[in-house]
């Protein structure tokens, strides 16, 4: 069982209410070697300044000549940034200091170093942790800004970045946010030997607005793909982007224009947006590779099918995603190719269509299609799964203390 207390509101930003809930979900196990002799085992960060070779003699390595070869060259090359300061070192020495291995993990990274002597040299192998996944609740109120608000509450970076990114189609964060607005919070936190390595997915999340509640729960569908939906079931993200590129200028429209190569006036059925060569191209919805290949001016060409009555298309690619192939599943978001200028081309620039019914629509006027929302069985089991997740998004925003079991 875990508890969180809530902060009382106050006034200023320093009393920004915060509520974090821990789940605790076990604690690894240390495996020790066989052997005649049972090995200490000592543990701490590298700190700054500090030489692998130096933090090994700390954690009680008295072989003064492989904690000098750990901070050799050769070592540390291998090691690819491991042995900066905050990365975890762990050392299993004997009683009389003679290396048994030592382990060494930098921050954020699920990837660990062993490193073991060998006929009296030091031999250098990675394998990747295994990671204990806990669910952490936060909350708090808006006093002065949003991102304020989140640090205050204690937020990681990139959760803040997640929570703004899922309300920011039904709130403008700019224009609408009002003191007062409070949010709360349920996500996932990767640890390694108690450690923190990386935070995880939004679980559950709930931001209110000037009175009105909005709330995005995750939900895996069978098929394993997954998406954000309030309460009632509707998706949060659109049925559609607006454009395949995240940064980018329209730099031709829909409409008829006088081709730049043959220099005839001709029907443009799509838009053009400018970029620089190689930004990544995005599938401005779910769908199906219909085409990946080269085709007549478009050069390298990517045609996505969207159900039975919608396709896209993406001309004058430099290159395709890796992987890319017909038949292929991609999701809405996901990188499909990078802007080229292949084809009828006179520089770096991305040739988007929309087509409804295999007739061309003008993407920047279309009205776009909502995405699907949850219904019959599924509506219902999603239902069932969010249960006790509203209740604990409930209990950060009303209640002094939380509990979970």
């Amino acid at each position: 069982m875990a508890a969180a207390i809530a902060v009382v509101p106050g006034q200023t930003g320093q009393n920004t209410p915060k509520e974090t809930v821990l789940e605790h979900l076990g604690t690894p196990k240390v495996t020790i070697p066989h052997g005649d002799e049972r090995p200490f085992i000592r543990e701490s960060r590298i700190r700054p300044g500090e030489s692998l070779g130096a933090a090994l003699r700390r954690l009680g390595l008295t072989d003064v000549a492989l904690a000098s070869q750990a901070s050799s060259q050769g070592i540390i090359k291998q090691l690819a940034g491991a042995s900066s300061p905050g990365s975890l070192l762990t050392v299993a020495t004997t009683a009389t200091g003679h290396l048994h291995s030592a382990s060494i993990t930098r921050q954020g990274s699920e990837l660990s170093y062993i490193i073991e002597p060998h006929d009296g040299e030091l031999r250098v192998s990675s394998k990747t942790v295994q990671l204990e996944s806990r669910v952490h609740m936060q909350g708090g109120v808006v006093q002065s800004s949003l991102f304020a608000a989140m640090d205050a509450a204690g937020l990681p970076d990139s959760v803040a970045e997640d929570l703004s990114r899922i309300f920011g189609d039904d709130i403008d964060f700019h224009t609408e946010l009002r003191r007062g607005d409070r949010f709360s919070v349920i996500y996932e936190v990767y640890y390694h030997r108690g450690h923190a390595v990386r935070t995880g997915k939004i679980l559950a999340a709930e931001f209110v607005n000037r009175g009105t509640r909005h709330s995005a729960f995750l939900f895996r569908h069978p098929n394993g793909t997954e998406d954000y939906y309030n309460q009632n079931g509707k998706s949060h993200k659109e049925g559609f982007l607006r454009s395949p590129l995240e940064f980018s200028r329209v730099s031709s429209g829909f409409s008829m224009r006088q081709h730049p190569i043959f220099g005839n006036w001709r029907e443009h059925k799509g838009v053009d947006y400018a970029a620089p060569h190689g930004t990544a191209v995005r599938a401005t919805s779910d769908g199906i590779v219909d085409f990946v290949g080269k085709q007549s001016g478009y050069g390298n060409f990517v045609v996505l099918r969207h159900g039975e009555t919608y396709t896209t298309a993406y001309g004058h690619l430099s290159n395709f995603a890796k992987g890319l192939q017909i038949g292929s599943r991609v999701r809405q978001g996901e990188t499909i190719g990078y802007v080229g200028s292949t084809g009828w081309a006179t520089g770096p620039h991305l040739h988007y269509e929309f087509r409804m019914n295999n007739v061309h629509q003008d993407p920047l006027t279309v009205r776009l299609p909502d995405a699907q929302a949850l219904s019959g069985n599924t509506l219902l089991n999603f239902r069932q799964q969010i249960a006790h997740l509203s209740t604990r998004l409930t209990q950060a925003q009303e209640s002094r203390m939380a509990y979970i079991d």
